[in-house]
């Protein structure tokens, strides 16, 4: 073995030339966690040379690099077997390229030889049916991915030890597809399955460790539960600083999931900073029109919205959606991601017939390719509903609105920071309809759950409150509604930006009020 040393500490010199001193410690021969990381790695990077290079530079990122060298190897043989795996691997750098078409090709190519050439319950079929599925699963088509991750998972289970980690990936991907498709405690089941397999088989500075903390996290965040999400996100974002390059692009997905979880918790500066962390690197790492691109810019533009900054979040979100149109079929859901955001921004700005027309593009994606109480279809109700609310056409609000609120009642927990938003929404109308009687109990409904669920100082509690003082102003309890009025700015002053156009709105409120009584 060639002298290895492990990494002591990392201290900046010289900021303006960037230098570091980094204090290393030699290792011995004997030394254990390196005996079981270097036996790790060699099981990972079985093969040839040029085989186990290929799979490295993979594994760092390298597509390009690899593609080219796949290729050259793929010439050079006639072995099925040989073009077997290079054909599944010229997959592999296709997907992680984000283009899912070639991907999808490949790997059929490779599947084809392995159907021919192997029993049919061998572990490369598996693999095969396995990375079809990840495709498809990429390009949103959730029964296709999930009808081969099963065929994988089929083979596993009878091939493979209970505790194998090919297992583990076949849990991980299959938890991923009900995560997608709103099942959220199916999702949980199956990536704790990965989870125990993993703590038990893997190094604990595995990558694969970091992907198991980095989904259940993700799972956590769609609950609602944020304390347990950024847990789990941070123990992913530790294992990825620690084992990966500093431009990898899995390092920008931790960013962006912590940066998630700050956004739902209504922390937006900490929330952009780490949006604006991923976006630096996936601009180094990967193609101008590669999806994981068009999250990031989806990601900030969704920040910009909740600091009121229109502008900028419409930039933004066109970006999102020159690449999503470029690159994904018709009819994905993130596409429908894509005009749903854009329809809120025509909202905000006014412009109801072009926030119409994107919500309702958005909408007939997702009725063609999500479960019929799908979260994500409740959103889209809600978002109607707050068009047709802001247009006056108080009927048309609130049945959308009632159809997003049925959907969240059956699919999310009875505390979810979602079904506050159907209450406070459903109260608006009524509101706006004079039954203040009504309002009151929705608004109130919506602030019991915000008040359990959210931080003290989160903006949607000041909605909350704001809107509960709007009611009692038009009741005409002016003490009331000043009390609520008051709340609400105190919260507003300490989430957001001075020139946030809610704190104007609520300090006008207020001295209506005042004037009033």
């Amino acid at each position: 073995m060639h002298t290895v040393f492990r990494v002591g500490a990392i201290k900046q010199m010289d900021n303006e030339h960037q230098l570091y001193q980094i204090e290393l410690e030699l290792t011995s021969d004997d030394d254990q966690q390196l005996r079981s990381l270097t036996d790790r790695i060699r099981e990972e990077a079985h093969g040839t040379g040029w085989q186990r290079l290929t799979k490295l530079l993979i594994k760092i990122g390298q597509f390009n690099k690899a593609e080219e060298l796949y290729n050259v190897l793929l010439e050079q043989t006639s072995d099925e077997g040989e073009n077997a795996l290079y054909y599944n691997q010229l997959g592999t750098v296709k997907h992680g390229q984000g283009d899912y078409e070639k991907a999808i090709w490949y790997y059929e190519k490779a599947l084809e030889i392995r159907q021919r050439t192997l029993s049919s319950n061998h572990p490369s079929l598996a693999t095969s049916y396995n990375n079809i599925g990840l495709v498809y699963h990429k390009m949103g088509e959730h029964s296709k991915a999930l009808s081969y991750y099963e065929k994988t998972l089929e083979i596993e289970q009878k091939a493979l030890p209970s505790k194998h980690p090919d297992l583990a990936t076949s849990y991980n991907n299959i938890g991923s597809v009900y995560d997608n498709m709103g099942e959220y405690s199916k999702a949980l089941s199956y990536y704790e399955k990965t989870l125990e397999i993993f703590e038990k088989t893997l190094p604990s500075n595995h990558p694969d460790l970091a992907t198991s903390y980095n989904n259940i996290g993700s799972v956590y965040n769609n609950m609602g539960e944020y304390t347990k999400a950024l847990s789990s996100h941070e123990k992913a974002l530790e294992i990825k600083q620690k084992t990966l390059p500093s431009n990898h692009p899995d390092l920008a997905t931790s960013y962006n999931n912590i940066g998630s979880v700050y956004d739902h918790m209504g922390e937006y500066s900490k929330a952009l900073s780490y949006y604006e962390k991923a976006l630096e690197i996936q601009q180094k790492a990967l193609p101008s029109n590669h999806p994981d691109l068009a999250t990031s810019y989806n990601n900030i533009g969704s920040v910009y919205h909740k600091m009121g900054e229109h502008s900028k979040e419409l930039s933004y979100y066109e970006k999102t959606l020159e690449i999503f149109e470029k690159t994904l079929p018709s009819n994905h859901p993130d596409l429908a991601t894509s005009y749903n955001n854009i329809g809120s921004v025509y909202n905000n700005m006014g412009e109801y017939t072009k926030a119409l027309s994107s919500h309702e593009k958005a909408l007939e994606i997702k009725q063609k390719t999500l479960p019929s109480n799908h979260p994500d279809l409740a959103t889209s109700y809600n978002n109607i509903g707050s068009v047709y609310d802001n247009m006056g056409e108080y009927s048309k609000a609130l049945s959308f609105y009632e159809q997003a609120f049925e959907i969240r009642q059956k699919t999310l927990p009875s505390n979810h920071p979602d079904l506050a938003t159907s209450y406070n929404n459903i109260g608006n109308v009524y509101n706006n309809m004079g039954e203040y009687s009504k309002t009151l109990s929705y608004y109130e409904k919506s602030l019991e759950i915000r008040q359990e669920t959210l931080p003290s100082n989160h903006p949607d509690l000041a909605t909350s409150y704001n809107n509960i003082g709007i009611m009692y102003y038009n009741v005409k309890d002016y003490s009331k509604a000043v009390s609520y009025y008051e709340r609400a700015l105190d919260i507003l002053q300490r989430a957001l930006p001075p020139t946030h156009p809610n704190i104007k709105s609520v300090k006008e409120n207020i001295e209506i009020v005042k004037k009033k009584s």
